[in-house]
């Protein structure tokens, strides 16, 4: 009620109520996720009830998401073909159980003709792993910077 009385108070735009609900098992979760994204959500943030808010990344507030993220380190740069002549093709990286792949989908081509420096850290997001733990649809999102 505080929140919503702000909320109509304040007449910021970019300042909104955010419905809070709880869930009863992991199909009701499953469920509501699934809602979400067909409404054309990312996803869900998880917060654990009984935690206060707090700055930065915490055990407490968790993302759901269709797609799961990981994170690698830059170990090669590809060069790219046909349109992407002269410009980056895919990014080689390594994951933290040094696998090494390629990430060639998610970049735009500013990132193309710029690409993360060797050594850097990019985060990339992928569907899950193969059978021999390969991220399965991998594609860029963004470097890290922490």
């Amino acid at each position: 009620a505080e929140i919503r009385r702000l909320v109509v108070q304040t007449k910021l735009p970019w300042l909104q109520e955010i419905e809070q609900l709880k869930v009863v098992d992991r199909s009701s979760l499953q469920k509501r996720l699934k809602a979400v994204v067909k409404a054309g959500g990312e996803g869900l943030m998880l917060h654990r009830a009984d935690a206060a808010y707090e700055t930065g990344r915490s055990d407490t507030l968790l993302k759901l998401k269709p797609w799961a993220d990981a994170e690698a380190i830059v170990v090669a740069h590809q060069p790219g073909k046909g349109k992407y002549a002269g410009m980056l093709g895919a990014l080689r990286v390594r994951s933290a159980d040094g696998r090494e792949f390629s990430l060639g989908s998610g970049l735009s081509d500013e990132e193309r003709r710029h690409p993360p420096a060797l050594g850097s850290e990019v985060t990339y997001r992928y569907r899950d792993l193969t059978n021999k733990g390969m991220p399965r649809f991998a594609s860029f999102l963004r470097i890290r910077e922490e």
